[in-house]
């Protein structure tokens, strides 16, 4: 890893390098996605200086929403950044031909990159077809993959899918991974001089690859505690490992470890915390658990002995 940029794409690197927000999409009580609580989401993790949006199927809720509920949510996010970032927009286990109209819709509303995640039910892709798809969809505008699709596949697919992807096209240009540990470091290697790296979730992740090639991570505490996003980034350019490992240790994971041990699993206590910040509110929708009164005062009190909170 280095903060300078690398071989294609270089403004696009550069741009997602650092910490930066996977967004999650607030909703009200009645189950009704809180448009003002994600314009507030935004405006939180601009003003803590992120330079990307990103918008997932998986932190975003797709799983919850409707088609159109998505379209509404990349709407919304690209009008409200308003070029004050990068925005990464996001498709949800589409088949072709729908991933290449999103690609469409995506593009012409405004967005800079699609994070694409097709689907695999019961092994159905090879490595080629996967590859034959993302290149489609690069036609209509630059690709982010996400190592996510592999997982079920294991290392050898994913890596030989990279491979061939490569060779296909040059609007391929990022991807954000989630299978960690070997695969990331084989996968780093592999595309870095092409393609900008992103790890997902969690410091202790994004330092397991730093060596191999890594541009940048996806960052909770950028929206909740910036200034911690801010010091490990700060350590991670400076070479100042002791130190990256130091906030690590201190807050990362004891953090994630508060977060795994609520009911209703980390992302009930994320969307706990845009309540506790007064971003918006904790709910989430039936049948997933929002944290009761109870249970968020608990966690606020976890947060506070972790200098998480004031």
């Amino acid at each position: 890893m280095t903060s300078s940029p690398r071989g294609a794409h270089p403004e696009l690197r550069a741009r997602l390098s650092g910490p930066m927000p996977s967004l999650k999409t607030p909703f009200n009580r009645d189950g009704s996605i809180d448009f003002d609580g994600l314009r507030n989401l935004i405006d939180c993790n601009l003003a803590a200086g992120a330079k990307a949006l990103m918008l997932t199927a998986g932190d975003s809720h797709y799983v919850a929403l409707s088609e159109q509920e998505i379209a509404e949510v990349t709407l919304a996010t690209i009008r409200h950044t308003a070029g004050r970032a990068l925005v990464i927009a996001a498709d949800r286990y589409y088949h072709t031909t729908q991933a290449i109209r999103f690609a469409e819709f995506a593009r012409q509303a405004g967005a800079d990159l699609l994070m694409v995640m097709p689907p695999d039910w019961g092994g159905s892709c090879t490595p080629a077809t996967l590859a034959e798809h993302y290149r489609a969809v690069a036609t209509v505008m630059p690709v982010m993959l996400v190592s996510n699709v592999f997982i079920a596949r294991g290392p050898k697919f994913g890596l030989d899918t990279l491979r061939l992807v490569l060779d296909a096209t040059d609007q391929v240009v990022a991807i954000k991974d989630d299978m960690c540990g070997e695969f990331a470091r084989k996968m780093s290697l592999l595309v870095q001089d092409r393609w900008a790296v992103v790890s997902g979730g969690q410091k202790q992740n994004h330092l397991n690859n730093h060596p191999y090639g890594c541009d940048g991570y996806l960052s909770t505490l950028i929206t909740f505690k910036p200034e911690i996003a801010h010091a490990y980034w700060q350590a991670i350019t400076a070479n100042h490992l002791g130190e990256a490992r130091r906030i690590i240790r201190d807050y990362d994971l004891p953090f994630f470890d508060l977060l795994m041990g609520l009911p209703g699993g980390f992302n009930a206590g994320i969307q706990a915390m845009l309540e506790l910040k007064g971003i918006a509110g904790r709910w989430r929708r039936k049948p997933y658990h929002s944290l009761s009164d109870q249970e968020l005062e608990t966690f606020a009190h976890g947060l506070r002995k972790l200098g998480l909170l004031t």
